[in-house]
């Protein structure tokens, strides 16, 4: 991001296009450094000024022009990020008390600063904005939670061979994409059956670069083997485009066309390729099985329904492409329970399309008040025409009347499981008599095999269950600590963790009533504006009591024992479920009855950080294990490393090689395959 420092210390922050396929909102900040100078100098020098006192002074100075504005508290953090077709009037709005709910009158309050940035049009103040909200994610917006990358199947387009590959992230490899699926289950189910419908290679280039035969996927009838040139370069070309004229919505005319070679085939009484076709044909057959619900006047749409309940939103996304049902997702964004189910809608959309390509169609289950803006603004984005519509009868209805449905049964199960969860919580400080209801609960375990490639896991979990965003894992670094030392391993990852901590966030105040704080628990308003807390209320430590001396040790040496409450969760006798001893500061160590919700709660935290920590110990050694000799040759880059491994095969056979064999590799050199030859032998070259 290209950002200009402005005089007073704040930010003024350029748009910028994150995927290469995508077209960006047009870049309208450089536009309006001047301006946007003049207004903060105009108050710069008014001291005391905040609040309502604060805007009326800004909208002295601001022009009726489009544009976006962010509002900042006392601690420099931006609250709120709004656009508006005259920022004049728009935020003259605030100045007049002109206000919707309590929140929005907070919000005010707290204001003792204001940004603006002017954009030439409104459709480009609304892609900003939502540029803007994604990356600040301001308590006051209504923000888009769990916006995890969507998966894509890509045939890559820089490759004699082109690969069948599927795909997550920037879309920066040339090649095809098609997508959005919803999850990279369906991407792997679509994938294996389009290698048996088209036998496109799924190996990566080095892997084809390097056969001398047909790998296993050729013999079973996976792959046609372009690597070995058992198909010619033609015919697999061929294949190719016949799987993208599927992938693009012409599935009918291949489906069509390889019957018909079937056919002639069988005719030839060529029964072996008859059987080839055949089988490609109930291939394209369990694909299209495969997706849902496939309406013959749907080809391209994304789908939006939502439900709006109890203070909790659920929208739900259904994703048709190609006429095929590609999956869908359920979103629970973080919005004002006084906001109506329209307006966070409206809120949603700009967010979600902030980074992803954007259908033909968008059918919507409730009209929102920008819905011809959207439309415009997409449009521009996408560089086709996006229509945004809400149907009101036919087919389409009958769409988003299923996908509504879909949007109120996740809304009820997650309701529920919030329900489970706050008891849960709740339970778990009457146990162990916390002064209130912890909001933020972090668990930690450790992994290693006799001390080798040792990592310490933190899980952390909250009143929405388990924040896999939180999770964080630390690689065993000291040498001071004997291999297979827990004590000394769990002493590193707690010094780490919170000394970080306190250099960031600082030591919190603790000195909060039982009253206030389970008050402020039950405040909706509170939930849904306080981002999610830093420090932790409580901390699990699977193990006993020597774990919770060390542990002790460090949050005494720190200064903090009275600020986290430390319990460790040892294995009972036998290590069997359901007999864990528990031990905290002021409590004999103690047992809970075999049926109890609370131990089933802190079972399932404990697993899930043993689940994490073992899973970063396995990367971790798996990674050491396929560590390339030559990364550790000062001046070998990937280029040399690459020729040596084609010239020679292997790194083995490099370690082997004279120095005239490495002087013969292009690109090496007499110095380099010096340095070479003695990374490998004791000796040097005679």
């Amino acid at each position: 991001m290209n950002d200009k420092k402005l005089p007073d210390g704040g930010v003024l922050y350029d748009e910028i296009d994150d995927d290469e396929d995508d077209a960006a909102a047009p870049d309208t900040a450089a536009d309006a450094v001047t301006a946007s100078i003049d207004w903060n100098e105009a108050v710069k020098n008014e001291s005391g000024l905040k609040g309502a006192d604060l805007i009326a002074e800004f909208v002295k100075h601001l022009p009726n022009a489009p544009g976006v504005y962010r509002m900042f508290n006392e601690a420099g953090d931006v609250m709120y990020v709004g656009k508006a077709r005259s920022l004049k009037k728009r935020v003259g709005n605030y100045a007049q008390g002109r206000l919707h709910s309590n929140r929005l009158t907070r919000m005010v309050r707290e204001t003792t600063h204001m940004e603006f940035v002017t954009t030439r049009t409104e459709t480009e103040a609304l892609l900003l904005e939502a540029n803007l909200i994604k990356r600040l994610r301001p308590r006051f917006n209504v923000l888009l939670r769990d916006d995890k990358s969507f998966p894509y199947i890509l045939i890559s387009g820089d490759h004699r061979a082109p690969a069948l590959l599927k795909h997550r992230g920037a879309r920066a490899r040339t090649g095809q994409y098609f997508g959005p699926f919803a999850s990279a289950s369906a991407v792997g189910r679509t994938i294996n059956s389009l290698q048996r419908a088209f036998l496109l290679r799924t190996c990566t280039d080095s892997v084809f670069e390097t056969r001398t035969r047909p790998c296993l996927l050729y013999q079973i009838k996976r792959c046609s083997g372009p690597c070995t040139h058992e198909i010619s370069d033609a015919g697999y070309a061929d294949l190719v485009k016949e799987a993208s004229d599927f992938l693009s919505g012409r599935s009918q005319n291949v489906k069509n066309t390889i019957a018909a070679q079937m056919q002639e085939a069988s005719e030839d009484l060529d029964f072996e390729r008859a059987a080839v076709y055949r089988d490609r044909l109930a291939a394209l057959s369990h694909v299209q099985s495969h997706q849902g619900i496939n309406p013959a006047g749907v080809e391209e749409a994304d789908i939006f329904a939502i439900h709006h309940e109890g203070g909790l939103t659920c929208i739900q996304v259904f994703f048709f492409r190609t006429g095929q049902n590609w999956g869908n997702r359920a979103y629970f964004p973080k919005a004002d329970p006084q906001m109506t189910a329209a307006e966070v809608l409206n809120a949603f959309l700009a967010q979600f399309y902030d980074d992803k390509p954007i259908p033909k169609q968008i059918l919507l289950s409730e009209t929102v008040e920008e819905q011809d803006l959207l439309a415009l603004a997409f449009s521009e984005k996408a560089g086709h025409k996006v229509a945004i519509l809400v149907p009101q009868r036919g087919e389409k209805r009958d769409l988003v009347d299923h996908v509504l449905a879909n949007a109120r049964e996740a809304h009820g199960r997650k309701q529920a499981e919030t329900s489970s969860q706050a008891r849960l919580l709740k339970g778990l400080a009457e146990t162990f008599a916390l002064p209130y209801v912890p909001r933020r609960i972090e668990i930690y375990d450790n992994s290693h095999i006799m001390g080798t490639n040792a990592v310490g896991g933190m899980v952390v979990a909250g009143p929405e269950g388990f924040v896999k965003g939180q999770y964080r894992k630390f690689n065993i670094k000291s040498t001071d600590i004997t291999p297979g030392d827990d004590f000394g391993m769990m002493k590193e990852v707690m010094t780490r963790r919170f000394s970080r901590l306190i250099k960031e966030e600082g030591i919190p105040n603790r000195s909060i009533s039982a009253a206030t704080a389970s008050e402020a628990e039950t405040s909706s308003d509170d939930i849904n504006d306080a981002s999610f807390p830093a420090w932790p209320d409580v901390i699990l430590i699977d193990g006993g009591q020597g774990q919770m001396t060390a542990v002790r040790a460090i949050l005494d040496e720190l200064g903090i024992r009275d600020v986290v409450t430390a319990i460790g969760v040892a294995k009972g006798v036998d290590r069997d479920a359901g007999r864990e001893r528990f031990f905290a500061d002021g409590k004999s160590d103690f047992s809970l009855p075999p049926r109890d919700p609370v131990l089933y709660f802190i079972q399932r935290m404990r697993d899930e950080a043993h689940r994490f920590a073992i899973g970063s110990h396995r990367a971790r050694r798996k990674k050491e294990m396929i560590k390339n000799p030559l990364d550790e040759i000062s001046g070998i880059g990937p280029g040399r490393k690459r020729k040596l491994l084609q010239h020679f095969g292997t790194a083995k056979a490099v370690s082997r090689a004279g120095l005239n064999d490495l002087m013969a590799v292009e690109g090496i050199s007499e110095a380099v395959a010096k340095q070479v030859y003695n990374h490998f032998h004791e000796t040097r070259p005679g």
